[in-house]
């Protein structure tokens, strides 16, 4: 008798555990529902927080499981909800090539991003003047480069540097690039200049300091043309892949991510390159990945090593920046080439190219 009962309670406390099994999932299948529909709700309501579910849950407990034991039952099933929901929604998104296996392919004036052959972004730092981005331009052209660079506003951390000739600086770059048949990338910072940007710019670029300008990566998301997105100086990759999400969420997908270094205790260069940022962030997403060798390194003696850190490790290209005169350069002289080293660059990255095919 005394076998048969404890057999009996056995299996009934093996009939809880399916049941509460099942009601787990169906708890964290309600979860994901609600959470795909506030993705898409303008108009969010107010969610019961975890606080307000555990006070009237240990509100109703009449035992014989004390309130501390119903509260760590249960925050050990929010805490495991949060985290299969948080891999749901990183599989899930847009950016993540889980959702999208084959690599994005993205053509800038037959320059081709995510195709196996790394391509070069090139130019000077700030647009001084037409005639110092002519002489960049020439020299791109003359290496069958297809892409200029040029700031024209300029995020500068003192307000009293040289913040870039805006709008005008925008168009010194249109008319210099077709003069010689090249695309021209820059950064913008308000969404007030988008409109403008969009006829003038072929790629519109938002830089480190503004990876998180909301409003900005919106922005650009409503618009058809290529974005480079530049990492945060201090942003994790998730927090970067975020930032692309926001841009893909608004319909845009030609968007091309930027690894420039980010901060950290060491002193010997401006930034520190991740270099491991790029195989991570290829591995976890479809879109093209590029380094910027000049930020991360701020010195023109590492350009070329770090350039090809970059190429042997598999990056969709490298960015860099030259001008005619580097030391009589309005920003950041130190990290620029001039035009022989440029070449020397080229020369040095065409041949490392051709041994690791």
């Amino acid at each position: 008798m005394y076998h048969t009962d404890v057999e009996a309670l056995q299996k009934q406390i093996d009939d809880i555990h399916l049941e509460l099994l099942a009601l787990f999932n169906r708890r964290a299948r309600l979860a994901k529902r609600m959470s795909d529909l506030n993705k898409t709700a303008n108009d969010q309501p107010r969610l019961t927080t975890e606080r307000d579910m555990l006070s009237t849950i240990i509100a109703q407990n009449d035992g014989p499981l004390d309130d501390d034991a119903i509260e760590h039952i249960f925050k050990a099933l929010f805490k495991a909800n949060e985290k299969w929901l948080e891999k749901y929604e990183r599989d899930n998104r847009l950016v993540s090539r889980k959702m999208h296996s084959d690599n994005t392919i993205i053509d800038i004036n037959g320059a081709v991003f995510g195709n196996g052959t790394p391509q070069y972004i090139i130019g000077p730092c700030a647009v001084e003047s037409e005639a110092q981005v002519a002489h960049v331009a020439e020299a791109a052209k003359a290496r069958g480069l297809k892409l200029l660079r040029g700031g024209a506003f300029k995020p500068r951390t003192s307000p009293y540097d040289f913040q870039g000739l805006g709008m005008e600086g925008l168009r010194i770059l249109r008319r210099v690039a077709d003069d010689y048949d090249l695309a021209i990338v820059s950064e913008i910072v308000d969404p007030a200049h988008i409109e403008d940007a969009v006829n003038l710019l072929d790629v519109i670029q938002i830089g480190s300091r503004n990876m998180q300008n909301f409003e900005l990566l919106k922005a650009v998301g409503e618009v058809d043309k290529p974005v480079l997105l530049k990492r945060g100086m201090s942003a994790t990759i998730a927090e970067f892949l975020y930032a692309a999400e926001y841009i893909l969420s608004r319909g845009n997908s030609a968007v091309i991510l930027c690894e420039r270094g980010i901060r950290t205790y060491e002193t010997a260069t401006r930034n520190t390159l991740d270099i491991s940022a790029v195989p991570v962030l290829q591995h976890e997403t479809h879109l093209p990945v590029i380094v910027d060798v000049t930020h991360s390194t701020g010195r023109r003696d590492l350009l070329l090593p770090v350039a090809k850190a970059a190429l042997a490790i598999g990056a969709d290209g490298i960015m860099a920046e030259v001008h005619p005169n580097p030391d009589a350069a309005l920003s950041d002289a130190v990290q620029q080439m001039d035009l022989s080293m440029f070449n020397m660059f080229m020369d040095e990255l065409v041949d490392l190219q051709k041994r690791l095919r």
